[in-house]
């Protein structure tokens, strides 16, 4: 990690982000996929990610180093199925406040006082009440629950990330600002439409998103994910979103379009050419970028290497 990082803590919050951005005027780089890399280093496919954080803390450490080896301002913790909700599916939801606390802590050893951790919190994967049968107030509580553990085990903040419903948004803005989170960012997953500029899975297009999750009270809103968009796409969600609103934004693509082959789900997307899409991301609007699924630490020296470059290369 560059000299940018060093001594950030101290700042806190949204200030130590603008920090690092020299003013809002450089970009800052975050890590990148956490799923796809513990898998890729042996972790069983389908298992719960969140429980190695307690039984394999060895293996979740090592990624947060070698993210910021390569290169990263910040690292987000391993939890983005933290909820109760999410880890039900493994009959392990009484251990979400163990799971995610562990996780911060394990971010925040790697990152020490140089680099920045947010803590990450995913979708409950449930459509809420009317149309689903988790209220909001479940969802709320849920939410609650994994970011008082993220914050005490020393997350800086908390990343609300590939959402894609406002219901659930204003859920999860909601918990982190009442858990006293001291900077909040909300990120949605947009997929390709046949015509026009894409939405995501309940139809939201990103000017609409940007502007609610600034309502709702994010202090950084964004997209991640996004299972079949192009370089050319990404850049216009966030020129859109650039639009909505006044607030930073933040961008993490997936390392191409996935493939299903013999040996599991392979991204395509070389670091070279992920960073010529980062590059052309920060010159949309993005301040905060990285890598979402099948992007690596390579990925993340390649964005490092483009975003130092002086702005007239």
């Amino acid at each position: 990690m560059g000299d940018s990082g060093r001594g950030l803590r101290k700042l806190g919050s949204l200030g130590t982000l603008l920090f690092l951005a020299e003013g809002g005027e450089s970009p800052i780089l975050a890590d990148g996929a956490t799923g796809t890399e513990l898998q890729r280093s042996g972790v069983e496919p389908g298992g719960c990610l969140e429980a190695l954080n307690v039984e394999r803390p060895d293996v979740v450490l090592a990624l947060h180093r070698s993210y910021l080896d390569a290169g990263s301002d910040l690292v987000t913790t391993n939890s983005f199925g933290g909820t109760r909700l999410r880890l039900r599916l493994h009959d392990m939801e009484g251990r979400a406040a163990e799971f995610n606390r562990a996780a911060a802590r394990l971010a925040r050893e790697a990152a020490g006082d140089d680099a920045f951790v947010l803590g990450d919190v995913g979708p409950t994967g449930s459509i809420l009440a009317p149309l689903g049968d988790v209220t909001p107030d479940e969802a709320y509580d849920a939410f609650r629950e994994q970011i008082d553990a993220l914050l005490e085990g020393g997350a800086d903040g908390i990343l609300i990330e590939t959402l894609t419903a406002l219901d659930e948004m204003e859920a999860a803005v909601r918990a982190a600002r009442d858990a006293g989170a001291p900077l909040v960012l909300a990120s949605f997953a947009f997929d390709r439409v046949k015509t026009g500029i894409p939405r995501t899975m309940m139809g939201l297009a990103p000017a609409e998103a940007a502007r609610a999750a600034a309502e709702a009270g994010a202090d950084l809103v964004g997209c991640n994910c996004g299972t079949s968009l192009t370089g050319d796409e990404y850049v216009s969600v966030v020129a859109a979103m650039r639009e909505a609103t006044g607030l930073p934004l933040l961008a993490q693509p997936n390392a191409g379009l996935p493939e299903l082959t013999r040996d599991g789900v392979v991204y395509h997307e070389t670091p070279a050419s992920m960073a010529a899409t980062i590059h052309r991301l920060v010159e949309a609007g993005a301040l905060v970028v990285g890598g979402c699924c099948g992007s690596t630490p390579e990925h993340i020296t390649a964005f490092r290497r483009i975003l130092d470059r002086p702005r007239n290369d």
